[in-house]
């Protein structure tokens, strides 16, 4: 089995057994609703950013299906910004707040780009690791906002 396939399968039983084991009960439906947002996002947006050839997914799940990464497009990335809307710091500063965003972004930059340069998850073709951060923040951001609005919260 390649590198890239054992990284697939780890970040996909990862994601499901975090989202399984990490969540409350009580805070289950919230969870799921999150989760639903950001999966409608980044499918769209994955696919656009692989069709207009800003990135290329060499190694991926589902290849016949369709060229995006399932596992971070439609599972690993959902689930951590499920954890994203369930812990955030709402009562906290503006400053503790933006390093929340900013903590989480760099991070997935981050990993994104150690992919990038030593496996064939994923391929830069006209993108840098800059539009990632910045396309996390926006998608956080409006992830946040959504949730905001659904469950009321001032």
């Amino acid at each position: 089995m390649l590198l890239e396939e054992i990284i697939l399968y780890l970040m996909s039983f990862i994601s499901i057994v975090s989202f399984w084991l990490f969540i409350p009960h009580e805070k289950q439906r919230n969870a799921q609703i999150a989760f639903l947002f950001t999966q409608l996002m980044t499918w769209f947006l994955g696919i656009l950013i692989v069709d207009l050839n800003f990135i290329e997914y060499p190694v991926h799940f589902f290849p016949k299906a369709n060229s995006t990464s399932f596992v971070f497009e439609f599972l690993t990335y959902p689930v951590i910004c499920t954890f994203f809307n369930l812990y955030y710091p709402e009562n906290k500063s503006k400053l503790t707040k933006f390093c929340y965003y900013a903590s989480i972004c760099s991070l997935l930059t981050g990993l994104e780009l150690i992919f990038e340069n030593y496996t064939q998850l994923i391929k830069y073709i006209h993108w840098t690791g800059y539009y990632t951060w910045i396309t996390l923040f926006i998608t956080l951001y409006i992830s946040r906002l959504y949730y905001r609005w659904f469950f009321k919260i001032p």
